[in-house]
């Protein structure tokens, strides 16, 4: 049985998560910051791709002490599992999510991944092999759920994102949609990737709950399950 995966993410109101040069940009406030870092503490992993890796240097720890605390009284790490979806390997070795915070590491590589690159990353984080030539996003979760893994929280970008999506991975869907418009038919959006061609395709998600927050709203989907 896979764990139950949940994408959280912030956007702006034109649905755009970063700016057409792909940089950090701060989109929530405070007050979203304390609910990410709630649902954060409550999940067993946290799942991002290397692109994100690469461009904002997360560590994704729980930032609250009364959070890790808890955590801590639970028998928990302090800080959930940090899962980087890697297919070749290229995650630095200096990377914050690898130096940073209590709790497992894993990077998840392809098969094609230089051997020489699994290696340095063997040193500092469990290495798992899910996939030929690109990561095989079914194949991780079930190694994850093998490992005792059942709530799991995808924080980005959008090409992972959607890759959870188009593979029907996806349980929960939560957003924050921020009062700010960034434009840009570059800028990258929360599911990027090819994209669906036929109605029949697309997700159906429930009628979300919905919470003023920060000036925006936060928007939590529930994905309709269809046979």
């Amino acid at each position: 049985m896979r764990p139950y995966v949940t994408v959280n993410l912030a956007m702006s109101a034109d649905g755009k998560i970063s700016t057409r040069e792909h940089r950090q940009v701060r989109i929530s406030g405070p007050r979203d910051f304390g609910r990410v870092d709630i649902l954060k503490a409550g999940q067993d992993a946290i799942v991002v791709g290397i692109g994100t890796v690469l461009a904002d240097n997360p560590s994704l720890t729980v930032k609250s002490p009364a959070l890790r605390e808890d955590r801590r009284r639970a028998g928990k790490d302090e800080d959930p599992v940090r899962v980087v979806v890697d297919s070749q390997a290229r995650t630095p070795p200096e990377a914050d999510i690898l130096r940073k915070g209590s709790g497992e590491r894993i990077i998840a590589v392809s098969e094609s991944a230089p051997g020489e690159r699994v290696g340095l990353l063997a040193d500092r984080a469990t290495v798992l092999t899910a996939g030929k030539d690109r990561v095989d996003l079914v194949r991780l979760l079930r190694l994850l759920g093998e490992r005792g893994i059942r709530k799991v929280m995808v924080e980005g970008g959008g090409t992972l994102i959607w890759g959870f999506f188009s593979r029907g991975l996806v349980d929960e869907f939560c957003t924050f949609v921020g009062p700010v418009i960034i434009g840009g038919r570059d800028a990258p959006t929360p599911a990027d990737g090819e994209g669906f061609v036929k109605e029949g395709d697309f997700i159906p998600l429930e009628p979300p709950a919905v919470t003023e927050c920060d000036g925006g709203v936060i928007l939590r989907w529930k994905v309709r399950k269809t046979n």
